[in-house]
């Protein structure tokens, strides 16, 4: 079975919106349910956990009626960070979940998923046990000796650019989980799944990313996002 789960426990504060970001419509529809149509449209995707700020639960589930999102299982509240966000949805599948099912991570506000981009994050897990979705990192970074100056770079061949969607076998993350926070390990500050599998000496897989995987973060990232769903693929393109 593969599961996947959705954060969007976000409140949007930071745009400036009187909604959280995930629930502001482009073209007639919320950016979640956007989200959620490429999770509903996967044949590999078996069942959706979306985990929610409070207050928002009725309205998700009616949104997901409305647009024909029948994979929708559980609507779950979220917490204080996405770390937290997401235990809350691991947490969840305990009782339901076997230890080798797939449970995909995906951020709500991650609208253009890709099929091609989530078939290979399940295929390598189901090869490596996990997989994240990684892109070589194109420009050249370098690392500041004081504010003003430099005398060292970091080679780019060795960076990887990781976002969501990010797939783990079931028995691993609910492990990892209990762990880090029972020991307090890879939960504070910007802490994910990602990183927090690291700080507890986990290796991770590299799977497929795209460049179309914008998080909608910023007013000129709905400006891309709506530029995105209205652009056609040249027909000499490949």
């Amino acid at each position: 079975m593969t599961i996947a789960i959705i954060i969007a426990g976000g409140s949007g504060h930071r745009l400036g919106q009187d909604i959280p970001k995930q629930f502001i419509h482009v073209y007639d529809k919320p950016v979640l349910i956007y989200t959620l149509e490429g999770f509903q449209r996967h044949p590999q995707v078996d069942a959706i956990g979306l985990v929610c700020i409070d207050g928002w639960h009725d309205m998700a589930k009616a949104y997901a009626k409305q647009f024909g999102i029948d994979k929708l299982q559980w609507v779950i509240s979220g917490g204080e960070t996405a770390q937290e966000s997401i235990r809350n949805g691991v947490y969840h599948l305990e009782g339901t979940c076997s230890d080798g099912d797939i449970v995909i991570i995906h951020d709500g506000i991650r609208p253009l998923v890709d099929e091609t981009v989530l078939t290979d994050v399940i295929m390598k897990c189901g090869q490596y046990g996990n997989a994240v979705t990684a892109q070589p990192y194109n420009e050249q970074i370098f690392v500041a000796d004081d504010e003003k100056s430099t005398v060292k770079y970091i080679p780019r061949e060795t960076l990887r650019r990781v976002a969501t969607p990010q797939a783990y076998q079931f028995g691993m993350l609910s492990r990892a989980y209990h762990e880090a926070y029972e020991k307090e390990i890879g939960i504070y500050g910007s802490s994910y799944t990602n990183t927090m599998m690291v700080e507890l000496g986990e290796r991770l897989y590299f799977a497929n990313g795209s460049d179309k995987n914008i998080k909608i973060t910023t007013k000129d990232d709905f400006e891309l996002f709506k530029a995105y769903l209205k652009m056609e693929k040249p027909d000499w393109l490949k």
